[in-house]
């Protein structure tokens, strides 16, 4: 599979601009099977969704026609009202146009996220070219056990909003991550500023034994692609079966 990390400068609440910057980066990497967008891609990280979250699932239909069109998958979380509730929804969407969606389960209490957002409370694997792939947002990432492989998914995938004071922590866990779960993990982040943040990117593919496989370039609009395959990841596991020797628990709300 074939994936490509769109590492994009938000513009502050302007659906339109952001989106025709996702289209200009779609048309300049054609050809990948799966693209990654940031968290909240279209409208920039809000805690105040009100005025800022769709309603009329703009960005969602934007994410279908691009699929459709370009025949591939799209996927990145987006400022959603729903029912009268608020979501950061992370939708992925397939080369059919149909659509699956994990709503971030770990609210940013630091910035408030809690007050305004409503949390999910479904853990979220799709399937998408011989890959299970397991849906995470931003926060997500410091929390290992809610993401603990099951043996249940191949690939992470971590869309967020990611602040440069605290990339490193990003990155170190991103990499954690891909080694405990035996897995590999997408990790996309933005860059440029928003009125609360500024962001350097770090976005990356990382394999199962903790290795950058390609990345983008800190502090700028970048895009960094990389050919996935299967068949390294299951031979690890045949010869290294980390995920046998898992503790066995069980969540609970």
């Amino acid at each position: 599979m074939k994936v490509s990390l769109l590492q994009t400068d938000i513009v502050w609440a302007d659906v339109n601009q952001n989106i025709a910057n996702a289209t200009r980066l779609l048309d300049e990497n054609a050809g990948a099977d799966l693209y990654v967008l940031p968290e909240m891609f279209s409208t920039g990280f809000a805690t105040e969704p009100r005025g800022i979250a769709e309603s009329d699932k703009r960005s969602l239909e934007w994410m279908k026609n691009e699929a459709r069109s370009r025949q591939c998958a799209i996927c990145g979380s987006v400022a959603t009202e729903d029912g009268g509730r608020f979501y950061n929804r992370f939708y992925f969407v397939f080369p059919d146009g149909t659509e699956q969606h994990y709503d971030k389960h770990h609210l940013f209490t630091y910035s408030g996220e809690h007050h305004r957002f409503t949390a999910g409370d479904e853990r979220v694997v799709v399937n998408y070219a011989g890959f299970r792939i397991l849906l995470q947002v931003c926060y997500d990432l410091r929390f290992p056990v809610f993401s603990r492989n099951k043996a249940d998914y191949d690939m992470a995938i971590y869309v967020a909003s990611w602040p440069t004071v605290r990339l490193h922590a990003w990155t170190t866990l991103l990499h954690a991550r891909a080694i405990e779960n035996q897995c590999y993990v997408i990790g996309v982040d933005r860059t440029g500023n928003d009125p609360a943040c500024s962001y350097s990117g770090g976005s990356e593919i990382i394999d199962p034994y903790g290795h950058t496989i390609v990345a983008c370039e800190r502090d700028k609009v970048d895009v960094a692609t990389a050919d996935i395959e299967m068949k390294p990841l299951e031979d690890f596991r045949k010869k290294f079966p980390v995920l046998g020797d898992a503790d066995n628990y069980m969540l609970t709300k």
